[in-house]
C-alpha cells in the first residue's frame, strides 16, 4: 500500500510539474515570438538604411529565442557532453554542418550545445523538414531565412532548386556562416528499415544506428557555396549590390549526437520534462572542404563513409557510454557543455517584459484610436 502511495505521489509531483512547464512555456511563446516579430517590423526602416546592421540585430534575437527552447531543457536537467575536435576553433567560419536525425530533441539539443559558441546561432542557417513551417517557431525560421525541405521523391528535384535559390538569394545577403542539415531525410526509427534494404541490394554496410544518407542537399550547398568562393558571384537577395567578401565555406564538421541507451529526446519531452535529467553526448569532427570531392560519385562515396563513421561511434558509445579517442591517440576527452542560469533568467525577463511593453503599446493606440 505503502508503495503504491509513493508512486501515486510521484506520479502526481510529475503530472503538476509537466502542467507547470507546459503552461510556461505557452506563455514563454506569447511574449517572446511576437516580440522578436514586432522588433524587427518597427526596425525595417534600418533594413533600408543599413541592411548589415538590420541582420546583426536579427541575428542576436533569433540566438535569444533559442536560447529560450534551451532553458527548457537545461532545467529539466537535460544537459550535454561534448567529444571530438572543438568547433570553437571555427565558429566564425563558413561551414556546412552534418547531423544524424533521431528524434525531435535534436534540434533542441544543437540549440543547446551550440549557445556558447561564440556568434555561430546568430549566423547560422538551418535546413529542416516542411512541417517545422507550420509550428510556433515556423513563423521565426522564415523571417531568419531557413530553408524548409519537403521530403519525397515527388518533390525532390524541384526542392534542390529552391534550394540553390534559397542559398544564392540568402546566405551571404544575411551573412550566414553555418549551415545545419540532416543528410539523412527523416528520422532512424522511420527510415532505417528503407535504409537497410536499400544497402542489401548495393552490397553497402548494414547500419543499426544510422541511415544511409541522401546526397542531393548536401551536393547543392557544396556547389553553391564553394562555387560562389571561386568565380566571385555576389549573392543576392537585401545584399545584390554588395560584393562578397566571404571565403566561401571552409569546412564540414560531422556531428553525431548519442543519447544514453539509445533512447533520445523528443520535443513533448524537452517541454514537459516528465524524463529522468538526462545527458546527451554530442561528438565532432572537422574536415577541411578541400578534402570534400566535388564530383557526385566520390561524394556520395565520402559521404556513405561518414555515416559509416557514425554507426562505429554510436556502437562504441552504446556498448561503453563514451565515444572512442581520436586515431593515433589513446584516451577521449570530452567537455561539458554549460550555460548561465542567470543569463538565461536575463533572457527570459526581457521577453516577458517586451510583451508588456508591446501589450501596453498596443492599448495606447487602441484608446487613442477608439
Amino acid at each position: 500500500m505503502a508503495v503504491a502511495l509513493a508512486r501515486a505521489r510521484r506520479a502526481g509531483c510529475a503530472f503538476v510539474k509537466a502542467l507547470l512547464r507546459f503552461g510556461f512555456m505557452v506563455a514563454n511563446n506569447l511574449v517572446a515570438i511576437p516580440s522578436y516579430i514586432l522588433y524587427l517590423a518597427v526596425l525595417q526602416p534600418l533594413r533600408a538604411l543599413d541592411c548589415e546592421r538590420f541582420w546583426l540585430v536579427e541575428g542576436v534575437l533569433f540566438k535569444w529565442l533559442l536560447a529560450m527552447v534551451a532553458s527548457w531543457g537545461w532545467w529539466a536537467g537535460y544537459t550535454v557532453v561534448e567529444w571530438g575536435d572543438d568547433v570553437k576553433a571555427v565558429s566564425e567560419d563558413e561551414a556546412m554542418v552534418l547531423v544524424n536525425h533521431q528524434a525531435t530533441g535534436d534540434v533542441c539539443t544543437l540549440m543547446m550545445c551550440l549557445q556558447d559558441k561564440g556568434t555561430v546561432v546568430r549566423h547560422m542557417m538551418w535546413l529542416m523538414d516542411h512541417i517545422f513551417k507550420y509550428t510556433n517557431f515556423g513563423i521565426v525560421s522564415l523571417i531568419h531565412g531557413d530553408f524548409f525541405i519537403r521530403q519525397g521523391r515527388a518533390h525532390r528535384d524541384q526542392q534542390l532548386v529552391l534550394l540553390k535559390e534559397h542559398l544564392e538569394k540568402y546566405y551571404r545577403s544575411r551573412n550566414r556562416k553555418w549551415i545545419v542539415l540532416f543528410p539523412e531525410g527523416g528520422f532512424l526509427r522511420k527510415r532505417r528499415e528503407t535504409s537497410q534494404a536499400f544497402a542489401k541490394k548495393n552490397s553497402l554496410p548494414f547500419l543499426k544506428h544510422v541511415t544511409l544518407p541522401r546526397l542531393g542537399a548536401t551536393q547543392v550547398i557544396l556547389k553553391t557555396l564553394v562555387a560562389q568562393q571561386e568565380n566571385g558571384t555576389p549573392a543576392g537577395g537585401d545584399a545584390v549590390i554588395k560584393e562578397s567578401k566571404s571565403k566561401g565555406l571552409q569546412w564540414v564538421i560531422d556531428t553525431t549526437i548519442a543519447y544514453p541507451k539509445g533512447e533520445p529526446i523528443d520535443i513533448q519531452t524537452w517541454i514537459l520534462g516528465y524524463r529522468q535529467p538526462t545527458v546527451t553526448h554530442v561528438h565532432y569532427r572537422i574536415f577541411p572542404i578541400k578534402d570534400v570531392p566535388a564530383e557526385p560519385e566520390a561524394l556520395t562515396h565520402w559521404l556513405y563513409q561518414r555515416f559509416i563513421e557514425k554507426e562505429d561511434l554510436l556502437t562504441h558509445f552504446y556498448e561503453t557510454g563514451a565515444f572512442p579517442p581520436p586515431q593515433g591517440q589513446t584516451k577521449a576527452i570530452s567537455r561539458e557543455m554549460t550555460l548561465s542560469n542567470l543569463w538565461l533568467v536575463g533572457i527570459q525577463s526581457l521577453a516577458f517584459l517586451s510583451g508588456g511593453m508591446w501589450y501596453c503599446i498596443f492599448q495606447y493606440f487602441y484608446h487613442c484610436l477608439f
